[in-house]
C-alpha cells in the first residue's frame, strides 16, 4: 500500500513538473467538482484539474480500494458516472460478425451519446473488438463500460456462447478490465447485466468485495455500476452493497405499480425512493427499455421519450437498452438523438 501512494505522488510531482509521460497517465482523472464531457477529454491537465489531480493524490486519494462514503478514490469513480448519455450493447455488426467499431462510433457520435456500454456476450471476438473499440471511441470523448452477463443469462445457453476469453471466471474479468483501463483510459467502468438475480449464488458480499479489492488494487478509478432492479432495491441490499457498488445502473420497469413498459409515470418515485436509502450523491443512471423485454413486450418511441425526459431530471444519467439501429428503428433513434443532442454541452 506505502509503495502504492509512493508511486502516485512521485506521479503528481512528475505532472506539476511537465513530465509528458506522467500527463498521459493522469489523463483520464477528472475534477470531483465537475462532469467529464468531450471538451474534458479534448483538453486533458488544465489548471483546475491539474489542481483536483494534485490534490488527490497527495491526500492519497488514488492509494488503494475503500468503499467509505468519504474517501476521494470512491467519489472519482462515481464523478466518472454522473452525466451519463449513451446507449448499451446491440453494437453493428460486419458479415462475418465482428463488431463494425467504425460505424459503431460514428452513431454515437451521431446521437449525442458520451457513453457506450459495451457488451461481451456470445461472440469470441467481443474481447477483442472492445480493445480495437476504445480508442476509437476515446478521439471523440466517448466514455466507455465493459458490460458482461451473469450466470442467471449464460448457464441456459450451451457453454460454447459464453462470453469470451473469461466465461464465468468474474474475479478474472475485473482485474482484466482494471488493467485495460490503465491502458485506454475512456474505459470508465464496468457492469454486470441482472446483478441482482444472482447475488445469492454468486455475487454474495465477500465474494463480491474480494472481486472490487483485486481491480481497485490495480485500477482505482475504475467504477462499478451493475445492473439492479427496482424490487430488488431494499433496505437490506442498500445495507450489505452500497458500500462495495459505485453506482446502481437502474431498468426502469413500473415496478412499483405493476411492471410494464407501457407506464412512464413512475419514473421519479422510483427513483427517488431509491435515493431516499443510498443518499442523494449515490448515482443512479435510469436504464430506458428502448428494446422490447422477453415478458413485458416493446416499449413505444413517445414512452422512450418520457422515461428519458423524466430520468434526466431525477436521476444522474441516462442509458439506453438498446443501441437503437437507426435503419430498423429510426424514430427511437432520431428521439435519442435529439434528446442527447438538447442535453449535451455546447462548445
Amino acid at each position: 500500500m506505502e509503495e502504492s501512494i509512493g508511486l502516485w505522488q512521485h506521479k503528481a510531482k512528475l505532472i506539476v513538473n511537465g513530465d509528458e509521460q506522467a500527463k498521459l497517465n493522469f489523463r483520464s482523472i477528472s475534477s470531483v467538482k465537475h462532469h467529464l464531457t468531450v471538451m474534458f477529454y479534448k483538453t486533458f491537465l488544465k489548471i483546475p484539474v491539474l489542481c483536483c489531480i494534485v490534490h488527490l493524490v497527495a491526500g492519497g486519494a488514488l492509494a488503494g480500494p475503500s468503499s467509505g462514503a468519504d474517501d476521494p478514490a470512491r467519489a472519482v469513480r462515481a464523478q466518472a458516472l454522473k452525466g451519463t448519455m449513451g446507449t448499451y450493447g446491440s453494437a453493428p455488426r460486419l458479415a462475418n460478425g465482428r463488431i463494425d467499431t467504425p460505424l459503431l462510433v460514428e452513431q454515437l457520435v451521431d446521437l449525442h451519446a458520451n457513453t457506450y456500454s459495451f457488451c461481451i456476450d456470445s461472440s469470441t471476438n467481443d474481447w477483442d473488438d472492445l480493445q480495437l473499440f476504445l480508442p476509437l471511441a476515446r478521439q471523440h470523448g466517448i466514455r466507455v463500460w465493459g458490460s458482461i452477463l451473469p450466470p442467471s443469462v449464460l448457464q441456459p445457453r450451451n457453454p460454447s456462447s459464453y462470453g469470451e476469453p473469461f466465461r464465468l471466471d468474474y474475479d478474472r474479468w475485473a482485474v482484466e478490465f482494471a488493467k485495460l483501463g490503465l491502458r485506454e483510459t475512456n474505459l470508465v467502468g464496468w457492469s454486470i447485466d441482472d446483478f441482482t438475480y444472482n447475488l445469492k449464488t454468486v455475487y454474495t458480499p465477500p465474494h463480491l468485495k474480494r472481486i472490487l479489492e483485486a481491480a481497485r488494487a490495480i485500477n482505482p478509478r475504475l467504477a462499478f455500476v451493475p445492473c439492479c432492479y427496482y424490487k430488488r432495491i431494499d433496505a437490506a441490499f442498500v445495507k450489505d452493497y452500497q458500500p462495495l457498488l459505485d453506482g446502481i445502473l437502474f431498468p426502469y420497469r413500473h415496478e412499483s405499480g405493476g411492471a410494464n413498459l407501457t407506464d412512464a409515470g413512475l419514473v421519479e418515485a422510483e427513483v427517488k425512493k431509491i435515493k431516499e436509502m443510498t443518499g442523494a450523491d449515490f448515482p443512479i443512471v435510469i436504464d430506458v427499455y428502448a428494446t422490447a423485454h422477453s415478458r413485458l413486450g416493446k416499449s413505444t418511441p413517445e414512452y422512450v421519450r418520457q422515461v428519458m425526459t423524466t430520468g434526466k431530471d431525477c436521476a444522474d444519467g441516462v442509458l439506453i437498452y438498446c443501441h437503437q439501429d437507426p435503419k430498423l428503428n429510426p424514430e427511437k433513434y432520431q428521439i435519442v438523438k435529439e434528446l442527447f443532442g438538447a442535453w449535451s454541452p455546447k462548445d
